[in-house]
């Protein structure tokens, strides 16, 4: 059962919809970063990243902290839990192993080559 106040999935994916607060959350998977400097790389006004940094905390993918006078976000580690934890109930999404299937493409790949030549 999710708790009370834990976002719904309809939030955490709403909030994961948009490039752009994708972007923020990678940005923040390295290390917590006040709002100027998430703001940075973009081409958008500061409300309008401050507007993304609102929809991400609501979601609760992120939390926000004021520092003296700057404001730090920080990821949340278990914030896609939820979200995880209900794709994998379809079974679809299984990791991929890439080794593997990079295998399979040379064996594929190497078998038809050889018959054109």
């Amino acid at each position: 059962m999710i708790a009370a106040h834990a976002p719904s999935l309809d939030t955490v994916f709403a909030a994961l919809a948009d490039p752009t607060r994708r972007t923020i959350l990678a940005m923040l998977l390295e290390d917590d970063m006040a709002v100027t400097d998430v703001a940075e790389p973009f081409s958008m006004s500061l409300a309008a990243i401050s507007k993304h940094l609102g929809i991400l905390a609501a979601a609760g993918l992120i939390t926000q902290e004021k520092r003296g006078r700057v404001k730090w976000c920080k990821l949340d580690p278990d914030a896609l839990k939820g979200a995880s934890v209900w794709m994998q109930g379809f079974g679809q999404f299984e990791p991929v192993n890439l080794d593997a299937f990079e295998a399979f493409l040379e064996r594929e790949l190497g078998a038809e080559g050889d018959a054109i030549l």
